[in-house]
């Protein structure tokens, strides 16, 4: 087994990992950690407060890399005069890929391929994955039970073989990787590229507190809770950061989502210390050879 992909290779990768967008924690800093180690880094445009402030951070990463990376665009939870202007400012700055999620994609897949960029969409189940083909994207992001943030029910041992056989179209692998053996197994089961976050959640580089990148070293997959009363979307969390009785309409005193209560998957078990991006990277990339030689 190869470990670079051809849809990888494509993308002008080193190596078939993506730094998956996580919400308020990305930043532009990962996205140039990630393109200069080899890899696709990715942000929401939403964790730029106002449309100019996004521009000025896609500005801003143009200046340190010519490298791919990524943008992530939340369709159905934007309000549409946003994703108008979040999308303009991917194709002026030539954004090279597109992370699209929550709502059809159809006209952004429309208006990006004109322009040459990638789009790929993420679900967690085939009746979503088939409309994200229909809408002409270029690969799916199956997102698995046990995927930080907002995660499906199937495991990925079912759900990328399956994607993969019905779609016909490259498939990202989700959820629980946070070690090389993880990425060998999900190449085995016919992903082209590893959507990696929480392992990045602890990286220097991250905008995460350092009371969340902590936690995320210290969790078990015990400590890993799956719920939708924090979004109304059923999701993981760290289970200590999720008030017992917490309500999504709770006043402003109270623990407020995503800030306070904090997403994670289950591959924390993986995750030892706050490393560098560039360390993780080269870690990832040694214990997934690893893999492969024992295997031979």
């Amino acid at each position: 087994m190869k470990l670079l992909t051809p849809l990888a290779a494509r993308l002008g990768l080193r190596l078939p990992f993506v730094c998956a967008p996580m919400f308020l924690i990305s930043n532009k800093e990962m996205i140039v950690a990630c393109a200069e180690a080899g890899i696709l880094g990715s942000m929401p445009s939403l964790n730029a407060r106002t449309p100019e402030q996004f521009r000025a951070d896609l500005a801003w990463i143009r200046a340190r890399t010519d490298r791919p990376f990524g943008i992530n665009l939340t369709i159905g939870l934007t309000p549409p005069e946003r994703i108008e202007a979040d999308l303009q400012a991917c194709l002026d700055h030539e954004v090279p890929v597109l992370l699209t999620s929550y709502g059809n994609p159809t006209e952004l897949v429309r208006r990006a391929h004109a322009r040459g960029v990638t789009v790929f969409h993420d679900v967690i189940g085939l009746a979503h994955g088939r409309k994200a083909v229909a809408a002409g994207v270029d690969g799916i992001i199956a997102v698995a039970a046990g995927a930080g943030g907002h995660a499906g029910r199937t495991s990925p041992f079912a759900l990328i073989p399956w994607l993969a056989a019905e779609l016909q179209v490259p498939i990202l692998a989700a959820g629980c990787i946070a070690h090389g053996r993880q990425v060998v197994a999900s190449l085995a089961l016919g992903a082209e590229l590893c959507y990696i976050g929480t392992r990045f959640i602890a990286s220097t580089e991250c905008g995460a507190v350092d009371a969340y990148k902590q936690k995320v070293v210290a969790a078990t997959p015990e400590d890993i809770v799956y719920t939708d009363r924090v979004s109304g979307i059923h999701a993981n969390f760290l289970a200590d950061t999720v008030p017992a009785d917490f309500q999504p309409d709770r006043s402003p005193e109270g623990a407020k989502r995503w800030k306070d209560i904090w997403s994670a998957g289950q591959g924390v078990a993986e995750i030892h210390a706050v490393r560098p991006i560039g360390e993780i990277v080269e870690d990832l990339a040694r214990e997934a050879h690893d893999a492969l030689a024992a295997l031979a």
